[in-house]
């Protein structure tokens, strides 16, 4: 059976239908995953094994036969765990019917196919007597059902499940509780994530300011999550105003309640300051006696010895509705609420108990302006970001005149009033809709950022000029572009740590995972061949996209000079024949090759530019500075060439890279050189 799905084409505009069928290839969603991430987390596997054995030694102590439910069971891992340490039988749930696929013959590899029964279904649709899915309730109850936020997966709801259904009363939890810890901050970084700042304009006729209306800076914003590498964000970026302390704890041996709710906890600040941001993580204790401990908490916390990189937790960042001006020493309440999805912080001068209890709404915030619901926490600070809007106002001010009708092509941009505060005539703005353009005069001035709301990949926002030719009849002869070009870099990149979530993991805790990674793999199409003379290559094609990172969180070095690598004129129409280029980049620093990252500059006018990507090479050692507010482009190679010793193995990088003007894609091939120098 065929099916067709629509999509709207992120660069061109244009509506699409893709076919795909019943046997529709699961492999890629996979590889897009964390679960490779996971597998990689030598902390967080060390200690579920450390707790697993500790409570299936508990249960064997009682004279009982040790039976575990594993919900979420993903590659198997945990419940293979509990059957080496000596569980009688597994029940190991998973809904991803191709997870559970990989479950099963990961399972049967290794071993335990008598010992572990895979159940592909959601646990609330688990049956349990004579003839279900379960001959009988587990005593031991195994999950890793858990997000940044800790509840954001539904781990709640399934855990209240459980209780109720699938686990004896008393059972053991591994994990057996989670702990949420809180802290008050001030922050000019992380707040410009979610209110918009004045803007100075410095105009002929004097000093204007843009503020933004009273609905947006009175508005509580909305209830997601900001999750990010708080590891990566520099002490001074934000001002602590209070100690760390728990917010809250669940106990997952006992039943567990999903309705909403609220939780309270008194601070006093230790340093005066305006309270804008909670930061927030968690840790889970693995055994009742809290000896085996596993937590997200960032580097200010603990000790950067024990630190473990991994992405599939990370921390946590809220907004509070309002900024709040605390005083040291005077205590103030702090009130998280949560559904069964997510959380969410208030906070308010210190009172009496039962007053306290009297003003507590669980409600949800709801956004009333708008601007939270169209911008997201990045695109809050990219407007926020006062040098990138010079920029802009420095070009502005060099195309515009006092008879210029502009008209401006960005999703929820400030150019239009830039414009208009800068003298022009009239200003029109066209965001991302079938917006009519007949009541506009001819334009004269035609601007963008170029920013869309549907761009994941940095060349998506090349639907400025598709957009810019779709309105050609309505621009005059000497028309002006802003930008008036753009251009594709690109850059060969060791990481710190981003390659583990896309490297096989082989042997996790002793078990064999490796059919994990061949699905992880398996649109990674390799070939190796050797030639005699001059270079000996290592050459692979890969049927694979690049997918978008936010690199200021994830340290990289640079091992290539950036390139450019394809450029794009706006002062053009689209052309009918597809854009391409062909090259190569030589490896100046020792490391391993593990990618390609790929950003878009846009040419204001001839002398400015904006980057989307690299701000600078900082260091000889070649770390990098990337744009904070958009996502970077990486490509991971499959094959990774480690140079050691530059002067014995010039290494290079070719390119092969087509933008396709028909369907707005670029396809990237590449190939790792060692020039052996016979």
């Amino acid at each position: 059976m065929k099916t067709f799905c629509g999509r709207a084409n992120p660069t061109t505009g244009s509506m699409e239908w893709l076919e795909g069928d019943e046997d529709y290839d699961y492999h890629q969603e996979i590889a897009r995953s964390r679960y490779a991430d996971m597998l990689h987390d030598k902390d967080r596997n060390t200690k579920y094994y450390q707790g697993i054995r500790a409570a299936v030694c508990r249960v064997k102590e009682r004279g009982e036969k040790a039976i575990v439910l594993d919900i979420g069971t993903g590659t198997g891992l945990l419940s293979m765990m509990a059957a080496s340490a000596g569980a009688d039988f597994c029940y190991a749930i998973e809904v991803f019917k191709p997870m559970a696929n990989a479950a099963v013959k990961i399972v049967e590899k290794n071993g335990f196919h008598d010992k572990i029964k895979v159940i592909n279904k959601h646990s609330t649709e688990v049956t349990v007597g004579p003839d279900g899915d379960m001959q009988c309730r587990a005593n031991i109850l195994v999950t890793e059902l858990f997000d940044t936020e800790l509840i954001g997966e539904g781990a709640l709801p399934t855990y209240e499940h459980a209780h109720k259904y699938l686990v004896q009363e008393g059972c053991e939890a591994v994990p057996h509780r989670a702990t949420v810890y809180v802290q008050l901050v001030e922050s000019k970084r992380m707040w410009s994530w979610n209110k918009l700042f004045p803007v100075h304009v410095k105009a002929e006729d004097g000093e204007k300011i843009i503020v933004s209306p009273s609905e947006m800076e009175n508005c509580p914003g909305v209830p997601s999550v900001c999750d990010i590498q708080l590891n990566q964000m520099p002490s001074s970026d934000f001002t602590i105003l209070s100690d760390v302390v728990t917010m809250f704890s669940v106990d997952f041996s006992k039943p567990v309640r999903s309705a909403s709710t609220y939780y309270r906890v008194q601070l006093e600040p230790v340093k005066s300051g305006k309270a804008q941001i909670v930061l927030s993580w968690w840790d889970i204790d693995m055994d009742p006696s809290g000896t085996i401990n596993c937590t997200m908490a960032p580097y200010w916390v603990k000790s950067t010895s024990a630190f473990q990189w991994r992405d599939h937790w990370m921390q946590c960042v809220y907004f509070l509705p309002n900024e709040e001006s605390v005083l040291q020493g005077e205590k103030v309440d702090l009130t998280a609420c949560r559904d069964e999805y997510s959380l969410w912080y208030k906070l308010q001068k210190a009172r009496g108990e039962e007053e306290s209890k009297a003003d507590v709404r669980v409600e949800s915030p709801v956004c009333r302006c708008q601007a939270h619901l169209l911008w997201n926490r990045p695109r809050f600070g990219e407007l926020n970001d006062q040098n990138r809007t010079r920029q802009y106002i420095k070009s502005l001010m060099k195309v515009l005149k006092t008879d210029s009708v502009c008209l401006c092509i960005s999703d929820g941009s400030l150019l239009p009033v830039l414009a208009h505060y800068l003298g022009a005539k009239q200003v029109f703005t066209l965001e991302n809709s079938s917006v009519s353009c007949s009541v506009m005069e001819k334009i004269s001035v035609l601007v963008g950022e170029p920013f869309f709301t549907t761009s994941l990949l940095p060349w998506h926002n090349l639907y400025f000029w598709y957009a810019r030719t779709a309105v050609a009849s309505h621009l005059t002869s000497n028309v002006t572009i802003l930008p008036q070009s753009a251009s594709l870099h690109m850059m060969i990149v060791e990481f710190q740590d981003l390659w583990r979530i896309r490297s096989p993991c082989g042997i996790c805790e002793g078990f064999d995972v490796r059919t994990m990674d061949d699905m992880i793999q398996v649109r990674r199409l390799k070939s190796f061949s050797t030639t005699l003379g001059k270079t000996n290559s290592l050459n692979f094609r890969e049927s694979r996209e690049a997918e978008p990172h936010p690199l200021w969180e994830y340290p990289c070095k640079s091992l290539s000079d950036p390139q450019e690598v394809l450029t794009f004129d706006f002062r053009k129409t689209v052309p009918q024949h597809c854009v391409s280029s062909k090259g190569s980049v030589n490896l100046l620093r020792k490391g391993k090759s593990h990618g390609a990252v790929l950003w878009m500059e846009y040419h204001l006018t001839a002398d400015i530019s904006v980057s989307t990507g690299l701000m600078e090479i900082s260091n000889e050692k070649g770390n990098c500075e990337w744009n904070p507010h958009c996502k970077q482009a990486v490509y991971f190679f499959s094959s990774v060439i480690e140079s050691e010793v530059l002067s014995d193995l010039p290494s290079a990088v070719t390119y092969a890279m087509n933008f396709d003007t028909k369907t707005g894609e670029i396809t990237m091939d590449f190939k790792l050189l060692i020039l052996s120098g016979i």
